[in-house]
């Protein structure tokens, strides 16, 4: 489910859940430069994408595709692999910063959200925390989806570097050229939006009631 519903219900809730996917994108890509450049990788740093401006990171389409379905995606950090100190480990590292960014950032809104109701503040609230209640239960289950999503190993989401970084070493030519294949990334995009839409979509709403009950909300 997109966020245009959430744009008629209520503009204002709307407002803030674009304010912090935003900077949920801009973590993520940075969490992934970053952690490149600690593994010796400077590839990132020198494109200027060690940052935290929202508008370094933001890829159009992907961003279109989170107001339509729920989920997207940012512009991938380039990284040069071969310059990592140690390769599986910095590729496996680099590929999951984002991943575990956008996880804490769910986990920290889950948090919010089951102190509010602690605190009684879900039972009667007033209209302004209607509003922040609304926005941070949208912004913790998108970013909950994005990680989930993520981790799909298919190239080039997140999930395919991680299952690269096991894979043997004579493999890794091959799927670095699928990888910068434009045609293969519009047609993975394409099969994940129609043929295999459905039942990705019941899986991450399977997962976000499981994480939701996790922290009894």
């Amino acid at each position: 489910m997109g966020l245009l519903p959430l744009l008629q219900s209520d503009p204002l809730a709307f407002v803030l859940v674009i304010l912090v996917l935003m900077f949920s994108l801009a973590l993520h890509e940075w969490g992934h430069a970053i952690t490149a450049l600690w593994m010796g990788d400077p590839t990132a740093k020198e494109q200027g994408r060690v940052s935290l401006n929202p508008l370094k990171h933001l890829d159009l389409i992907g961003s279109v595709m989170i107001l339509l379905v729920g989920f997207g995606w940012a512009k991938p950090v380039p990284i040069y692999p071969p310059n990592f100190r140690h390769y599986r480990a910095g590729l496996f590292l680099v590929s999951i910063a984002g991943i575990v960014i956008n996880l804490l950032i769910a986990a920290g809104l889950a948090l919010f959200l089951r102190w509010m109701l602690d605190m009684g503040y879900l039972q009667s609230p007033t209209d302004v925390l209607e509003v922040v209640i609304q926005a941070a239960a949208v912004a913790a289950s998108i970013n909950l989806t994005l990680a989930v999503f993520n981790l799909l190993p298919i190239p080039p989401l997140d999930g395919s570097k991680i299952l690269q970084s096991f894979l043997p070493l004579h493999w890794q030519p091959y799927i670095w050229r699928l990888e910068m294949n434009p045609t293969y990334a519009i047609v993975a995009m394409l099969l994940l939006l129609t043929v295999f839409r459905q039942p990705l979509s019941s899986f991450l709403s399977t997962v976000r009631t499981q994480f939701f009950n996790l922290f009894g909300l």
